[in-house]
């Protein structure tokens, strides 16, 4: 018994002491321990799970408030720096000058592992952190989101925002409610789904738009947090049988019922091309990658692999594109004068009003181009931070040394929200695009896509 005390005593205080290292070391010996910040973050990342599991996966606001709330505290020793520690081993900026710094084309910054592989599509272009490797993936998808590519899809889109419109004027007549929440959410997936797999999801046939695609969505976010804190546990969770993952939660079983369904739709793409089974009527995202003649010196991905792009595709059109419409449609309708201005320029521009909007007439027009921007930076594409690892070069940020392999990131909530580049920044304001020298101005500043070579694979 003396024997098996002694044992309990020294792992105790082993634990004890190796705690109190950490928090010491975290403190006041950390290379990052002269930057600002909550002590809590200095000692563990729990404090970012804790803020995004409790406040909604909001820990967006929180930076924010810890900009505010340590940049006022510097500003009392006349040293605003718009820098904070936010983890051990992580700062936020808020200084737009930065953004161009890190996630520049030819940016030698990575994408921070942990964070992206939590999304559950390790393989996917959007989720490698290697820079190399990721040029080798984007490469089969950069000619499938072309320009000409998006073109060549108009009557596809035109064909799924023919079918809201439809709702809208027959609600118009009976009175209905139409939530446009889902709805031009549902747009966005049925036309990556059409476009993707050949076969669309048809939400807008459905009476509520797919809600329940929509909420399984949204319901996956807060696991990503806590498996961004602890990586083992998505493996595990991963490798559950899904009978068993449905039954332990629904979200977990949901996810893993999409991620069947879309590499069932892969794989009868691919069985019907090895079966000889040819679609001349246009080229869909996954005919193409499975085309080993798709492009010169095209490898055809692993069906893995693309099941975690197509996931990628879907994840980004249930939500940012959807949002952004929403945004600017209620921006435009709840104002009038804004409703009116642009109403005039599209009768002018269509006086036909029976004639079809088309993309190349539609982006010619100066008031309806400002709108599209203002939709865009208030609903911010991807809201939170996007984290890179500093190079073995290290940098120096705002007088801080920051060394190599320190997690750094910036947020398009806060770029889209700076008062000094957008004046009144949470008001829906088209007119502040419709200056062309103070519209380039803020194209610097608009990020919802992000930037360089990791940005949004949708660009055409």
């Amino acid at each position: 018994m003396e024997f098996d005390s002694s044992i309990y005593a020294v792992a105790i205080g082993g634990l004890a002491l190796y705690l109190v290292g950490l928090v010491v070391t975290g403190l006041y010996f950390h290379p990052l321990s002269n930057i600002p910040g909550p002590k809590l973050a200095a000692i563990s990342r729990l404090y970012i799970t804790y803020f995004n599991a409790t406040g909604g996966s909001k820990f967006y606001l929180q930076i924010e408030e810890l900009h505010e709330r340590y940049g006022t505290l510097q500003a009392v020793l006349n040293i605003l720096r718009p820098i904070i520690r936010i983890a051990p081993n992580e700062i936020h900026l808020s200084e737009p000058e930065n953004h161009e710094k890190i996630y520049r084309t030819g940016s030698k910054y990575t994408k921070e592992p942990n964070f992206y592989a939590a999304f559950g599509c390790e393989t996917s272009a959007f989720s490698t952190p290697s820079n190399e490797l990721h040029r080798v993936r984007r490469a089969a998808l950069n000619p499938l989101f072309s320009r000409k590519r998006v073109l060549d899809l108009e009557d596809v889109v035109q064909s799924k925002v023919g079918k809201l419109d439809q709702r809208l004027r027959d609600a118009a007549t009976t009175g209905d409610e139409v939530d446009l929440h889902y709805g031009l959410r549902a747009i966005s997936v049925d036309t990556i789904t059409d476009y993707g797999f050949g076969k669309s999801y048809d939400l807008l046939d459905r009476q509520d738009f797919g809600k329940a695609f929509f909420e399984t969505m949204r319901q996956l976010g807060p696991a990503v947090w806590f498996f961004q804190q602890w990586p083992f546990l998505q493996s595990i969770a991963l490798s559950i049988p899904p009978w068993v993952a449905k039954r332990l939660s629904s979200n977990l079983g949901s996810f893993m019922q999409l991620q069947r369904e879309c590499r069932d739709n892969i794989v009868a793409i691919k069985s019907a091309m090895d079966a000889g089974m040819k679609d001349e009527s246009r080229t869909t995202i996954f005919h193409q990658l499975l085309n080993p003649k798709a492009t010169e010196g095209h490898v055809v991905p692993s069906i893995d692999n693309l099941t975690d792009e197509g996931l990628v595709i879907l994840g980004a059109a249930s939500d940012t594109t959807g949002n952004a419409m929403a945004i600017a449609m209620y921006g435009v309708v709840s104002n009038p004068a804004i409703h009116s201005k642009l109403a005039a320029e599209l009768n002018s521009a269509f006086p036909d009003p029976l004639a079809m909007l088309d993309f190349i007439t539609l982006e010619k027009l100066p008031y309806l181009t400002a709108v599209i921007k203002e939709g865009l930076r208030l609903s911010y594409g991807v809201i939170g931070r996007l984290p890179r690892v500093v190079n073995e070069s290290g940098v120096s940020f705002h007088g801080f040394d920051i060394p190599p392999g320190t997690i750094v990131g910036m947020s398009a909530y806060m770029m889209h929200r700076n008062p000094e580049q957008s004046p009144n920044p949470d008001t829906f304001d088209p007119e502040r695009w419709t200056d062309l020298a103070t519209a380039r101005r803020l194209d610097k500043y608009l990020v919802p896509f992000s930037r360089g070579q990791r940005q949004c694979i949708g660009i055409p």
